[in-house]
C-alpha cells in the first residue's frame, strides 16, 4: 500500500506538517510512505526577496513530484499554504497539469486528503481545504478529513489548528510560529487515519 504526501512549502511550516503526516501513516503495517514537493514557480530572485531561500534549503533534498506518481499511490495527502482562502499557486499549477489523468479516470477510487498552513487563525484554513476538495472530487478521490476522534482540534487553552476537514497550523504574520505539538499530533492522526482507510479499501 503506497501513501504519497505531496506538499508545497515556502518557509517550512507545511514541510514540518508533512513529516508528521508521514509519521502517522507509517504506523499502519504495510504502508509505504513517500514525501514529494510540487515544482517551484517563483524565481530565485523573488524567493530571495521573500526571505525564503534559507528556509527552503531544509527540504531541498525532497524529490519534486510528477503527476504520474499520483497514479501509483493508493492515497495522496496534499499539503499547501493558504493563498487568499485557496491553495497556493504552485499547487494549483501542479494540479492543473493532471488533465490527462482526469480524462483517463486514473485517480478514481484513491483516497485523498488535505492539510494546510495559514498566517492567522481565521486566514482560510477551512476554505482552503474545502476548495481543494472540489478538485479531488472531480478526480474521483474518496475524500477523507480529520475526524473529531482527534480531540486536539477541540482545544481552547492554546492557539491551535485542526478542523474536521483536515490538520492545520498557524504560522503567524511573520512566519515565526512553527507547528505546535498539538498541530503535529493532528497531522500524525490524519496520516494514520488516511492510511487505515486506504488499507481497508485495498482489501
Amino acid at each position: 500500500m503506497k501513501i504519497l504526501i505531496v506538499f508545497y512549502s515556502t518557509y517550512g511550516h507545511v514541510y514540518e506538517m508533512a513529516k508528521a503526516v508521514a509519521q502517522g501513516a507509517k504506523q499502519i503495517p504495510g504502508a509505504e510512505v513517500d514525501i514529494r514537493q510540487v515544482p517551484e514557480t517563483l524565481s530565485a530572485d523573488i524567493l530571495e526577496k521573500m526571505g525564503a531561500v534559507a528556509a527552503k534549503k531544509a527540504f531541498s533534498h525532497v524529490t519534486v513530484c510528477t503527476v504520474d506518481e499520483l497514479t501509483q499511490a493508493d492515497a495522496v495527502i496534499f499539503g499547501t499554504p493558504t493563498r487568499f482562502g485557496n491553495m497556493c499557486g504552485q499547487m494549483r499549477q501542479f494540479l492543473d497539469a493532471t488533465g490527462q489523468l482526469w480524462a483517463n479516470g486514473s485517480l478514481i477510487g484513491k483516497v485523498g486528503s488535505v492539510f494546510v498552513s495559514t498566517a492567522t487563525q481565521h486566514g482560510g484554513q477551512e476554505s482552503t481545504i474545502l476548495s481543494f476538495h472540489t478538485t479531488l472530487l472531480h478526480h474521483g478521490f474518496v475524500v477523507v478529513g480529520l475526524p473529531y476522534a482527534f480531540q486536539g482540534q477541540m482545544r481552547i487553552d492554546e492557539i491551535t489548528g485542526g478542523s474536521p476537514y483536515g490538520a492545520s497550523t498557524i504560522a503567524g504574520g511573520d512566519g515565526a510560529r512553527m507547528p505546535s505539538e498539538n498541530d503535529l499530533e493532528g497531522a500524525r492522526f490524519q496520516g494514520k487515519h488516511v492510511a487505515q482507510i486506504a488499507a481497508k479499501l485495498a482489501n
